[in-house]
């Protein structure tokens, strides 16, 4: 996985998710993933052109918006996890709840992002707005295409 994809896919995470880093004490874990919620924030910042007033709106409601954004992260990895756990002797009824799962996930992570719509239009106006959420958008997809590349199809 390339250096850069591999940020992008931990920016989006919000956390370290490979095998490697997860072996790190609990203490470091915890400073790689500020250092990452940071990298994220500036890279935000580094697009959204803001202005000073803007920013002192904006930014809080940022930080909120992230909170609800790790707890997804969390949950994709708990899926993933488990579906690793399980994919050598993959049954019908573990399939069924990784699928409903990941679809609750999908529900909820739509759901937040509607929730959050009207408190970042408070802050900023619809265009940068839109260009916000393209922004999570597209490292979401990095995220997604990295997921999908190396997560094998259900056997």
């Amino acid at each position: 996985m390339k250096t850069s994809t591999l940020l992008a896919l931990c920016l989006s995470l919000g956390m370290a998710t490979s095998a490697a880093a997860q072996a790190q004490p609990s203490a470091n874990m915890k400073i790689v993933a500020e250092k990452l919620r940071a990298d994220k924030k500036l890279l935000v910042a580094d697009n959204m052109i803001l202005t000073e007033a803007e920013a002192a709106k904006f930014w809080p409601v940022y930080d909120a918006y992230q909170v609800g954004l790790n707890g997804f992260a969390k949950r994709t990895l708990t899926l993933i996890m488990n579906y690793a756990d399980n994919y050598a002797a993959m049954t019908d009824a573990v399939a069924d709840k990784s699928l409903t799962e990941m679809l609750s996930i999908e529900q909820d992570r739509a759901a937040l992002m509607q929730s959050f719509r009207p408190k970042f239009a408070a802050t900023i106006g619809p265009k940068k707005l839109a260009r916000y959420y393209q922004i999570e958008n597209k490292l979401r997809a990095v995220v997604n295409y990295e997921i999908a590349d190396a997560i094998p199809l259900v056997p």
